[in-house]
């Protein structure tokens, strides 16, 4: 009796296993783009955490002997001008962008979501201003209001996550106080509201879970632009400060006195960003079209 229970637990597995193959499969097929997009940013994820594995120099130990030596055995993509290993620099660098990239896009998506969420449910006059903040702020662009605000807080890590994450406020806020308009006038917020529930559990329990999709989408398709925008603040030297690996800042050291001497200082730090953002753009658009039954229509 017991193996036979094992052994239909087994098949079950296998099932579900099975299921869960095809499913994946069937994704890859339908959507090849964001299938490529998911892979990129899984090589900058694993590279990220295991980067200690994949790497035999430190990003930060420098050599003068080999200043500016070509990418070789020893130096896959080369070395900068203070003897430092390109590739272990790109290969750390990539904790900085995904870290600052997922902190400011995560903090954005907590305030936006908050404030959304209520401008949208309880309307009125607290709605007219909130509104009228959040035109203010998406009147600049991103990266101009990171630039203030980083200025303003000095170049560190947490700073940096923060600037960026200010500016994605607003974006989120006008997308969650939307569909939180929409669905506030649907049956079953209106059933609930019979039973005596009060707004704030109304709005938490039925309303935000509703709100999830659209969220997903924006929050991947802002990923890219805030790894762009931590790249162009290090680049300024606003962003992330030494020694932490940087591919803005490394950019930034050597694109105009090296650029003719040791192209490689270039190239490798601009194909990592321009990888990232086509990653995260690609799997945006993908979600986008997965989770929105207009576009799957």
């Amino acid at each position: 009796m017991a193996g036979g229970t094992y052994q239909a637990e087994l098949n079950r597995a296998g099932a579900s296993a099975t299921g869960a193959w095809s499913q994946a499969w069937f994704l890859v097929r339908q959507y090849p783009l964001g299938a490529i997009g998911a892979l990129i940013m899984a090589v900058f994820v694993l590279a990220a955490i295991f980067a200690d594995a994949i790497t035999t120099q430190s990003p930060l130990a420098t050599n003068p002997r080999v200043s500016l030596a070509g990418p070789g055995a020893t130096y896959i993509m080369g070395a900068d001008f203070m003897g430092r290993d390109v590739y272990a620099r790109i290969v750390y660098g990539a904790r900085i962008s995904l870290a600052v990239g997922i902190g400011s896009t995560f903090l954005g998506c907590l305030f936006g979501v908050a404030i959304g969420l209520a401008s949208g449910y309880l309307g009125g006059w607290f709605d007219l201003i909130v509104q009228r903040l959040m035109d203010i702020m998406q009147a600049l662009p991103l990266l101009v209001l990171a630039l203030v605000f980083s200025a303003a807080m000095g170049p560190s890590l947490q700073n940096t996550i923060i600037a960026i994450a200010i500016p994605l406020v607003p974006s989120v806020a006008r997308v969650i106080r939307s569909n939180t308009l929409a669905l506030r006038e649907l049956a079953f917020v209106e059933a609930a509201q019979a039973t005596g529930m009060s707004e704030w559990r109304l709005a938490i329990r039925h309303i935000l879970p509703n709100t999830i999709a659209p969220l997903i989408v924006l929050a991947t398709a802002q990923l890219g632009s805030t790894i762009l925008t931590e790249a162009s603040l290090s680049f300024l030297g606003l962003g992330v400060p030494e020694p932490h690996p940087s591919w803005g800042r490394m950019l930034s050291e050597s694109a105009a006195e090296y650029m003719r001497r040791a192209p490689w200082l270039v190239i490798f730090p601009g194909l990592a960003i321009s990888l990232a953002v086509f990653g995260t753009n690609l799997l945006g658009d993908a979600l986008r079209d997965l989770l929105d039954p207009r576009q799957r229509g």
